[in-house]
């Protein structure tokens, strides 16, 4: 009962004083807000970079030679031969979906009057299973198209609208310049890629396409780099390491003269700058909780003036000093339970306001939430704890006296 009527004391005692409790608490709330906020916001854009790797498939990596050892000089015997990538398919077939010579081409092309730029990238048979793409319109690359190294090509959407001012051209035809040869490429696919946050920050003015591979090796068989789509439920750096090591021994080379970087970690290290991020953010925004534990302090020191007679009448009534010592202390911690309520509203107001203006889903987490209000109820306390204890230190006499 005690216990409550010194809760009841600490809720007069801070209603009596609104605007100086409010002001007691801003550096609570502001502390408590930006902590959860920054967390919250953090956490959301590691869901979303999640959500775009998962989206274009985790399964996915490259294999290159390794520049370091190469020092940026590679000889042709190096390179991937069509052979090697046939061997190292085989080899592990039931590992690998998917794996192509990674061959682009950059070319200008103009329709009528309009004008453009095609990025060029050369795909093997069944590409778009692996990709984050949807055909509106025709067929994708086929072996036939690769084995035949016919004049194909498969287009955006807004290229479509572009050059040809239709959704569907499949039929018509793009002159394209590849290692100084004009081809006449026919459209056979229109497709689109649904709206992500790595699409938007794309910053290139050339259309993306996919053509035959085998089209952009002119007389040149010779890759740097291999494109591989693995099975999902195989550990992508296990495979990484087998299929490199593979290829530099059928190749005859040194150990990691072949090297390779997957989608996962790729995010890895994305999700590490985010998490390193938001930590040291969020570390500059807890120093106002320790400030507003310190405003806490000087006003309560300010309570205890104020309240010196009171204090010497209830200790002259039979009050103990660990009763003073824990009304003082309740209304410590109740002026920052309230900021920690106000500042989790808020930071998590925030979060949802920003991510919601960005398009991204809002992750807010529970462990945060607790352990930015369970730091502010321990500043309640720390900062509490002297003025309480000042308080319940009073000598009654001396108390009764004071004007």
């Amino acid at each position: 009962m005690l216990i409550i009527e010194n809760i009841r004391l600490a809720l007069t005692a801070v209603k009596s004083n609104k605007m100086r409790s409010f002001l007691t608490m801003l550096g609570i709330i502001i502390g408590i807000s930006s902590v959860i906020a920054i967390a919250s916001i953090g956490a959301s854009a590691k869901g979303a970079v999640g959500k775009e790797f998962e989206a274009y498939g985790m399964n996915y990596m490259y294999i290159y030679p390794n520049w370091e050892m190469t020092q940026d000089s590679i000889e042709y015997p190096d390179l991937f031969m069509p052979e090697d990538i046939e061997a190292l398919k085989y080899r592990f077939q039931e590992d690998i979906l998917y794996a192509a010579p990674y061959i682009t081409y950059n070319s200008d092309t103009r329709v009528g009057r309009n004008d453009g730029k095609l990025s060029l990238q050369g795909v093997n048979a069944g590409y778009n299973q692996f990709t984050n793409m949807i055909l509106l319109h025709g067929r994708m690359i086929n072996k036939s198209d690769v084995q035949g190294k016919k004049d194909r090509i498969v287009i955006e959407k807004e290229a479509a609208l572009h050059f040809f001012n239709k959704e569907n051209p499949v039929g018509e035809i793009l002159s394209v310049v590849i290692n100084g040869e004009m081809k006449d490429l026919t459209i056979i696919g229109v497709y689109e890629v649904p709206s992500s946050l790595f699409g938007g920050m794309s910053m290139s003015d050339s259309y993306s396409t996919y053509v035959p591979y085998s089209v952009l090796q002119t007389g040149d068989p010779a890759t740097y780099y291999i494109e591989i789509y693995t099975d999902k439920k195989k550990n992508p750096d296990t495979m990484g390491t087998e299929f490199t090591n593979y290829l530099t021994r059928i190749k005859d080379k040194d150990p990691a003269f072949y090297i390779y970087d997957s989608a996962e970690s790729q995010m890895t290290q994305i999700n590490t700058v985010l998490g390193a991020l938001s930590l040291a953010i969020g570390a500059i925004a807890a120093i106002s909780l320790v400030v507003g534990g310190i405003g806490i302090m000087n006003i309560m020191l300010v309570s205890v003036t104020e309240r010196t007679r009171e204090i010497g009448i209830r200790k002259s009534l039979g009050a103990r000093t660990k009763d003073i010592l824990m009304q003082f202390l309740i209304e410590a911690m109740i002026l920052s339970a309230i900021g920690g309520i106000i500042g989790t509203i808020l930071g998590v107001g925030i979060a949802a306001a920003g991510m919601s203006f960005a398009n991204i889903d809002v992750v807010i987490e529970l462990s945060i939430i607790l352990l930015a209000v369970g730091f502010s109820a321990i500043v309640g306390i720390f900062f509490g704890l002297y003025p309480a204890r000042k308080a319940a230190n009073l000598d009654p006499i001396e108390a009764l006296r004071y004007e």
